[in-house]
This record gives C-alpha cells, structure tokens and sequence, in this order.
C-alpha cells in the first residue's frame, strides 16, 4: 500500500466540530504487522489492547472521555462518525477525538483484528 498524506475529515461530534483523520499504513514502516502497528500507536502515546471482532458485531453510538485511535490488521470495520462513514482495512488507523460520537460494525464475513488505543 502506498503512503499518502494523512486525510482530514471535518465531522460533527454533537455541540461541536472535531477533526477526525483517517491515516493509511506507510510502506516505509515495513510489512504490516500487529507488531509494528502496536509500536507506532505506541510512540504517539497510545496505550494499545487487541481485540477480535466476529461477523455481526455492531458498536451502537457512543463516546470515549479520552483521545481514541482504531486500527484494523484484518478485516473491514466501520465506523461512522456523523454523517460520515469510514470502512477500514488493513493498515487503516481512524483518529477520534475525545467525546466524540460513533458507531462501529464489522462488515462483510471475516472477522476483523482491531488495535484498540486510547491516549495516556
């Protein structure tokens, strides 16, 4: 996968505006891994935990008090931040800021590894 610069999203969080900005896994990093991942969320001062996903799961709305990144190795997540909507796939990361409102649903029959980060 070829990097691109980060992408910026403008998304509404309730009473206010908050950036969301979706990054894709840069090659120079090396192959993707759950390894390499976790090291990156890690640097940018991220406690990470790794979740598995079946075929099915749905994440009704909520919010988190802190920062929020999710990253996916496997499989296609969704995740829908207002009126947008972001599929993830592998190498994918999706920054939230804090309180912001989203929903979160597996698409499609695999099941999705997630890298799970929320700042310190």
């Amino acid at each position: 996968m070829a990097a691109g610069p980060p992408l910026a999203f403008e998304a509404y969080t309730g009473a206010r505006m908050a950036a969301v900005r979706l990054e894709r896994w840069n090659i120079a990093d090396g192959p993707l891994s759950e390894k390499r991942m976790m090291r990156v969320l890690e640097r940018e001062g991220y406690e990470v935990a790794v979740y598995a996903y079946r075929e099915g799961t749905v994440f009704t709305e909520h919010e988190h008090a802190q920062e929020k990144c999710d990253a996916v190795l496997e499989g296609t997540l969704r995740i829908a931040v207002g009126g947008s909507s972001y599929d993830l796939k592998p190498g994918d990361r999706l920054y939230l800021p804090a309180g912001t409102r989203h929903r979160a649903e597996v698409v499609g029959r695999a099941t999705v590894l997630s890298l799970d980060a929320t700042k310190r």
